[in-house]
């Protein structure tokens, strides 16, 4: 892997994990022996614009390579290698799944389906289209917000953003709002806007597909709504997690490398990459962005109109001359043609989900006097919901974050260090908190990257944590909180056989809605394997946002 095309910029600090260059004796041997040669092959880092490997990664970063860290890099980098190796199986299982997933709902089940086939009427999927409904989607079939009327009445009263309140416990319609639309950023835009417009009866204003650079595709996807279209008092941004097929995705996941952000902290540098705001094969790439602010960009977002969804060309209309520097793919041909020209049509291949979500959030929170904005996902996409409004801060729009009501996020993993927690706590704290981080019981994605004092990556805000009882209560940090601890490994597998039997009872116990489909059953099963990849499941986040409870004494680790 070269970095930066061999050169190395400015005071920049980073540290690069890459998993494909070495081979497994290579890795073997790094494990064993971190000398330079061995080291190299996985390890990239810069302490202010010098390239250092392996030992000298012992003086400037809290001994990296000492043994017990090299385990960390190890495991890191063979997970990531697997899952490189069955990243093309993984997609076309994936692809097959939701066929057949989509065949059989749309046939009415194994039976309808067998009776369509006798009687040549078998409806075929089409993907992309309303009816298509991804894996997650068929995970949790629910669709139908929590106390719809009582969160339409709330954030319609004209005090309601003046009142002292803490957010969170007090508005469990807006905490499921926020799952909710977390849970439906991973299926296609028409359905989006289909559930948001019909079912919930509020606005759908756009769905992006947007830049990824680090799996260098559109693969970054992010939808909007508001509470109704006009004099809207709410603005919903949800990004899309982690899917569940998606090798890129889990190996981002997996991922332990960094940049630092003066004055911030260390940030994990997969999610910048996912929100297009650099590339670790020019790492130069992160200063332009974060430092420069896209400049060109920013003088014009004021009067562009961001193409709206993926329907619709990869194509972008400006107002402004220099509007071409905002993508350096785009041909001479779409640029203007004379210094006069006011609107040109600018194709953006590589458009990017931070700078294309603040242009259209501006121009709402214009529109719309009154509202206030909610950022949410689930999974990477709650990463990158907290990572957003991060940039806002760095790039002081601070008249934006004036009207922030909150970030929810659900199964988020962790995106920096504590300097970059504590940099963001004091703008999310006061006057009431406003980031909420809820984790499930044994959900494995919260645990990662690994924290320890090698990788440094920390938790912050509010966490609000529910075992496996649906039981809540606000911690510092979930327990066992990088997921391998030895004491912790047989809970782990009774909590999974426990849910796999409350799995049969929860139609009987709660009612219909929290009945739970074969799909989900099946991933309890496998969870007996792996316990922390059925806790990530959708399912549990939503009953436990509908059926929660707090509990002011110590919870038990059950």
């Amino acid at each position: 892997m070269e970095v930066d095309g061999g050169e190395w910029t400015g005071n920049s600090r980073f540290l690069i994990v890459n998993y494909q260059d070495g081979g497994i004796l290579d890795l073997m041997r790094f494990l064993l022996s971190a000398n330079k040669e061995n080291a190299h092959k996985f390890l990239h880092y810069s302490d202010g614009g010098t390239p250092v490997v392996a030992e000298e990664l012992t003086r400037v970063h809290d001994d990296t390579t000492a043994g017990d860290h090299r385990w960390v890099i190890f495991v890191s980098v063979i997970v990531r290698k697997l899952i490189a190796i069955f990243g093309k199986p993984m997609e076309w299982f994936g692809y097959l799944l939701d066929f057949i997933l989509n065949l059989l709902s749309l046939n009415g089940n194994f039976f309808g389906l067998f009776y369509n086939i006798l009687h040549g009427k078998v409806v075929m999927p089409q993907r992309g289209s309303e009816t298509f409904i991804s894996a997650i989607g068929h995970l949790d079939g629910r669709i139908d917000l929590y106390r719809t009327e009582t969160l339409t009445k709330e954030i319609g009263e004209p005090d309601f953003w003046q009142k002292d309140i803490q957010l969170g416990i007090g508005h469990r319609a807006l905490m499921d709002l926020c799952m909710m639309a977390s849970k439906l950023a991973y299926e296609n835009a028409k359905v989006v806007q289909n559930v948001v417009n019909i079912h919930w009866k509020m606005h759908f204003v756009d769905f992006y597909n947007c830049w990824n650079d680090f799996e260098k595709e559109m693969s970054t996807q992010v939808f909007i709504l508001c509470d109704k279209p006009k004099d809207a008092n709410l603005i919903v941004i949800s990004f899309r997690g982690t899917e569940p097929f998606d090798a890129d995705d889990w190996i981002t996941d997996f991922d332990y490398s960094w940049y630092e952000i003066p004055k911030l902290g260390k940030v994990h540098m997969g999610f910048l990459e996912a929100l297009g705001l650099g590339s670790r094969a020019k790492v130069s790439t992160f200063h332009e962005q974060l430092f420069m602010n896209n400049q060109n960009f920013t003088k014009l977002e004021n009067d562009a109109t961001i193409a709206p969804s993926e329907s619709s060309e990869s194509s972008t209309m400006f107002s402004d001359s220099d509007a071409h520097s905002v993508s350096d793919q785009s041909p001479e041909s779409d640029r203007p043609t004379d210094a006069g020209s006011k609107k040109f049509k600018l194709d953006m291949p590589e458009r990017t989900a931070y700078y294309v979500v603040r242009s259209k959030l501006k121009r709402l929170l214009n529109e719309h006097k009154n509202a206030k904005f909610v950022v949410t996902g689930h999974s990477l996409g709650g990463a990158l919901a907290i990572l957003f409004p991060t940039i806002l801060v760095l790039h002081e729009e601070m008249n934006v974050m004036e009207r922030l009501l909150g970030i929810y996020t659900y199964g988020q993993p962790r995106i920096g260090n504590r300097q970059l927690g504590r940099f963001m706590e004091a703008h999310l704290e006061h006057p009431v908190p406003k980031y909420f981080r809820v984790v499930y019981s044994n959900d494995l994605v919260p645990r990662l990257p690994y924290d320890n004092k090698t990788f440094l990556f920390k938790h912050f805000g509010i966490c609000q944590y529910y075992n496996s009882l649906y039981v809540e209560q606000n911690v510092d940090e979930e327990p066992n909180r990088n997921y391998f601890g030895l004491r912790f490994l047989i809970p782990l597998y009774l909590n999974a056989g426990w849910e796999l039997i409350r799995s049969f009872t929860m139609g009987h116990i709660y009612g219909a809605e929290y009945e739970e489909c074969w799909e989900s059953v099946v991933l309890r099963v496998l969870g007996l394997f792996l316990p922390g990849i059925s806790a990530h499941s959708p399912v549990d986040y939503v009953n436990s946002v509908r059926l929660g409870k707090e509990r002011s004494t110590q919870m038990s680790s059950f």
